[in-house]
């Protein structure tokens, strides 16, 4: 190749990597709620971020979590709120970096009816029925990382709709023999007689919150100016009602995350036979 002709393709692949850099980047969450839930969930942050970095920032609701997870596999998604056992494959898998969490832990207990006498521990469970929210949910994999024979599982009954409709499931009828529940939602949102008429039969390990983590194709500036707004400036109102809905009353705001903190959670996703 002549020289004049290696310049200009030297140009033509700077010019691709610039406007790589400055081209739109996809925001996006579990599909917890309905699409149009979601983006008025998530849009204004995603607004705030368009500002912020200088770039485009599109929320994209990924419909169902069979796109979600084919999404994430194929590295489409350049900022991520989500719970720690993604965190931590994307961070193992794809080079994402954490940039802020949700303050405090996640915890699950997993539970039967006061009065039943067959089930006093987790393996008395083989062969019964959970209700729990669907896979891959944190709280139904949290507990079912405790069964590592896979021909001693409980099976599943996966209830949509969130904790109080697992518990609903769960205290309507005989269908399931147990069921899993957030520690907070066990404590804050049941009553006490509800408490009484349960057992806990295992406590999950403490999780970090949920965090977001942003891809290799954002800058380590583009973070540091996520975490300083999203912690201390503007961007505490754009995320107001994410923070709200996820961490609670008593939360104020996301606070810095340490990558430390998520380290090894992706073993809850990988190597187990849940279709991950």
């Amino acid at each position: 190749m002549r020289p004049a002709a290696r310049v200009l393709a030297g140009l033509w692949l700077l010019g691709l990597a610039v406007a790589g850099s400055a081209g739109e980047l996809v925001f996006t969450a579990p599909p917890r709620e309905a699409p149009e839930a979601g983006h008025k969930l998530y849009a204004p942050l995603a607004r705030h971020l368009s500002r912020l970095l200088g770039r485009p920032v599109r929320y994209e609701h990924p419909g169902n979590w069979r796109n979600y997870q084919r999404r994430m596999r194929n590295d489409r998604y350049d900022i991520v709120f989500d719970g720690p056992h993604f965190a931590a494959w994307r961070i193992a898998h794809l080079g994402h970096r954490v940039v802020v969490k949700l303050p405090g832990t996640l915890r699950f207990y997993l539970l039967v009816r006061a009065g039943d006498k067959q089930i006093r521990a987790p393996a008395d469970l083989a062969g019964r029925t959970i209700c729990s929210l669907p896979l891959p949910h944190l709280s139904t994999l949290s507990v079912l990382h405790r069964y590592r024979n896979p021909v001693r599982q409980p099976e599943l009954k996966a209830v949509r709709g969130g904790m109080g409709m697992v518990y609903k499931a769960f205290a309507g009828g005989g269908d399931c023999d147990a069921l899993v529940l957030r520690a907070r939602y066990y404590h804050r949102n049941m009553n006490e007689a509800q408490r009484r008429r349960l057992r806990i039969i295992y406590r999950s390990p403490r999780l970090p919150d949920q965090v977001i983590t942003v891809s290799r194709r954002l800058a380590p500036a583009d973070s540091a100016r996520m975490l300083e707004s999203l912690t201390t400036g503007p961007g505490r109102t754009a995320a107001a009602g994410i923070v709200q809905r996820f961490g609670g009353r008593k939360v104020r705001g996301f606070v810095a995350a340490r990558p430390e903190e998520y380290q090894g959670y992706n073993e809850l996703l990988e190597g187990v036979v849940f279709g991950w």
